[in-house]
């Protein structure tokens, strides 16, 4: 099952979170993997209402035999992450929020990366867990 969701709203975040979790149910994850997945994408959501105004988040199953997996990328075409590596730090923000955001996200999922450049930013999440 792939969604790809608007995120112009906080209802579309909230929409995003629990499409993640019962994408995340339906493929067998446990509670705790549901609920870090659905605490990163409100990170990123967050994000980009707050910088971009507007984006969007995909939502994608990547299961075979072995694994089960879930993948989620947040895009928006807002200003850009000027300093990735620097973003990455924990207590650094742009905002007026704790800069817990992007390394909080980064630190609740099992692969993160960022792709940035002014007018284009794409975060890809994934958590993959063996078959039991």
């Amino acid at each position: 099952m792939n969604k790809k969701i608007p995120i112009k709203t906080e209802s579309d975040l909230l929409f995003a979170r629990q499409t993640a979790k019962e994408i995340m149910k339906e493929l067998g994850f446990g509670s705790a993997d549901q609920t870090r997945m659905a605490t990163a994408i409100s990170e990123l959501a967050r994000n980009v209402l707050k910088y971009a105004g507007e984006g969007s988040c995909s939502i994608c199953e990547e299961q075979d035999e072995r694994e089960m997996g879930i993948k989620v990328v947040v895009e928006d075409n807002g200003p850009g992450i000027g300093d990735i590596e620097q973003a990455m730090e924990d207590g650094f923000t742009t905002g007026n929020g704790l800069g817990a955001g992007l390394p909080g996200a980064r630190r609740l999922v099992n692969n993160f990366d960022i792709a940035s450049e002014p007018g284009y930013t794409k975060i890809t999440m994934e958590i993959k867990r063996a078959r039991k």
